[in-house]
């Protein structure tokens, strides 16, 4: 897509509404608003509001109020494109999304790099969002590159003698972690007895789990999201497997628990530092909780990707120019957010704390969800 020109009657209403309307800084909020990863789309949309919420009542960025709008993706490229699409025919310059890498790849490049839009993804983890070279593309998480190696070496360290099965769900986000987590085990020594792909929306895995239990596996490295995940445990479990499924950030909602019941108990997952365990954020999360809301998982990392984006706006003085932001956001830095202090490298990779390995037991109010080991 090239530039959008504005119809005729988007310029009406724009001469219309000209006055108190342009002292706003929009903000596109893009991830899976309905559907199966919805769960994760709210934490995008709930992270980004409050952080617009809390920087408008502390006077806003130079002088200018935070407007959020919304677009579902509902995890797919194609919608995605239509959602990038409209936030460019409306004039948005900032983006906070998308969920999926997926989605996230192809709406930086086709829409938002021509259309002068800056991207931060709070939660696309594939290395490729970041390593083609393009001035528009930032994130506040991680790569699977690097919790690819925080996993692989983990199972080759503690489970030395384990047979291990990766199934992956043909994603560029479940394929991509799976591959380098295999690529990291492998390296160390350790071979997997089973790779295999399963689709997204895939319900019934008995064929899998049979295929599993003749080839003895104790260990199932998972990439992908919590839908298919949660199926695969409690399958296995009602099938008689006894195997441990170890996996990344992407099942990192506790939605997970409600599809696996007990069987949870004992996973495990990457994911990186929790940042509501930071006692510098315990007032903002019982906010979030005092208006019912579990800020989990990736929360904090919109939060953070608006305050960024508020940081980049102030420090150039102006929001129209969302180049400029984005040369800002690589020369400068750090910038403070709720998940510590973040820098930039050249390609838009965040300067954070790596990957730790959580398990999933049950808490004090006796409701299952991940802590961190150790």
């Amino acid at each position: 897509m090239k530039k959008s020109l504005l119809s005729a009657v988007a310029l009406t209403a724009m001469v219309a509404f000209s006055g108190s309307a342009w002292a706003d800084i929009v903000i596109g909020v893009g991830g899976p608003l309905t559907g199966p990863n919805a769960a994760f789309g709210a934490q995008l949309q709930k992270g980004a509001e409050q952080a617009a919420a809390d920087i408008n009542a502390a006077g806003g960025i130079n002088g200018e109020k935070i407007k959020i709008v919304l677009g579902d993706d509902v995890s797919d490229p194609k919608q995605g494109i239509s959602v990038a699409n409209k936030f460019a025919s409306d004039g948005v310059k900032y983006v906070v999304g998308h969920f999926n890498s997926g989605v996230s790849i192809p709406a930086s490049k086709e829409v938002y790099a021509e259309n002068g839009m800056l991207e931060i993804t709070p939660a696309a983890t594939n290395p490729v969002f970041t390593e083609r070279g393009l001035w528009n593309v930032f994130r506040t998480c991680g790569r699977d590159d690097q919790q690819g190696g925080v996993a692989g070496a983990y199972l080759a360290d503690k489970f030395k003698t384990a047979k291990i099965a990766i199934i992956d769900d043909k994603t560029p986000y479940g394929q991509g972690l799976a591959e380098e987590t295999k690529k990291a085990m492998n390296a160390k020594g350790l071979k997997e007895v089973i790779r295999e792909g399963v689709n997204v929306g895939d319900k019934d895995f008995s064929a899998l789990i049979s295929k599993m239990k003749e080839a003895g596996v104790t260990i199932i490295y998972w990439g992908g999201l919590h839908t298919e995940a949660g199926l695969i445990i409690r399958q296995a479990k009602d099938q008689g497997l006894k195997a441990t499924l170890v996996s990344g950030d992407g099942i990192v909602s506790n939605e997970l628990a409600s599809i696996a019941g007990d069987a949870v108990a004992g996973t495990l997952n990457t994911f990186g530092p929790d940042p509501t365990l930071n006692p510098a954020n315990k007032d903002l999360v019982a906010k979030f909780k005092a208006a019912g809301f579990n800020p989990e998982a990736y929360t904090l990392y919109s939060y953070a990707a608006v305050q960024v984006i508020a940081a980049g706006i102030k420090a150039v003085g102006k929001a129209d120019d969302a180049e400029a932001v984005a040369k800002t956001l690589h020369e400068k830095g750090p910038f403070k957010t709720v998940l510590g202090d973040i820098a930039f490298d050249a390609k838009g990779d965040p300067k954070i704390p790596g990957y730790i390995m959580y398990e999933w037991k049950k808490g004090p109010d006796g409701k299952y969800s991940y802590f961190p080991q150790g």
